[in-house]
């Protein structure tokens, strides 16, 4: 079963701010995509809001993070982000559905 995390990071109201965490997001996303076990790591902007990102992790499992936090990157990145934000990361956890086989719908 894919584990799926979801995590909202809200900028400070400041483009400077905003460029860079996008800029880190992205660097995040090239080192974090390789971690064994880790199907994808997914950064976006908000297409109405320049100040909203969301990151989209996707691991084999659950048990499969345990590499994204092992990654040494992983202690110098909430160091990093956490004062260009407004608010706390949002983490939301999920196990993605399996759509591999027919289903019936009554």
């Amino acid at each position: 079963m894919v584990y799926t995390l979801v995590c909202t990071l809200y900028t400070l109201d400041d483009p400077a701010c905003i460029q860079k965490v996008k800029n880190k997001l992205i660097e995040a996303s090239r080192i974090y995509s390789q971690d064994k076990e880790t199907l994808s790591w997914l950064v976006m902007q908000d297409v109405k809001d320049p100040r909203m990102f969301k990151v989209v992790e996707r691991y084999q499992e659950e048990g499969s993070q345990k590499y994204h936090l092992a990654n040494p990157y992983q202690k110098t990145f909430d160091p990093w982000v956490m004062p260009f934000l407004a608010k706390p990361i949002e983490v939301l956890r999920h196990e993605e559905l399996d759509t591999s086989k027919d289903v019936e719908v009554e």
